[in-house]
């Protein structure tokens, strides 16, 4: 024979129990308990795109400038414009890889550092 009261019991027990798993439960008047904590707690912050897309650009100037030291600024340019002569998606890299001035000065420190 089942018994209501004792699955109404363990019912209850079951949902205290993933109550308190989830971190929840019952806080005495004046104890430090979640609420406190959670309170405290910095809110999360959302990942932002900035930081990614600002990684890439310094990675491709670090790239552009080391390539530029290593073949120099005339073979550098021959390049660029055989780039620039080609495709539509060769000249849009043309455009990324163009020697702008935060490269050449980079370029030329490493220049200067490397040879």
């Amino acid at each position: 024979m089942v018994d209501r009261n004792m699955q109404d019991f363990y019912g209850r027990l079951g949902r205290i129990n993933r109550a308190h798993d989830s971190g929840g439960g019952f806080e005495a008047e004046g104890a430090l308990g979640m609420s406190y904590y959670n309170a405290r707690r910095k809110p999360a912050r959302r990942p932002g795109i900035l930081g990614p897309v600002v990684l890439v650009m310094m990675t491709v100037i670090a790239i552009k400038a080391t390539v530029l030291a290593s073949i120099g600024p005339e073979r550098y340019e021959e390049r660029i414009a055989a780039l620039r002569a080609g495709s539509s998606v060769e000249q849009a890299g043309a455009w990324v890889l163009q020697a702008d001035p935060l490269t050449a000065v980079i370029a030329g420190r490493l220049r200067t550092a490397l040879f």
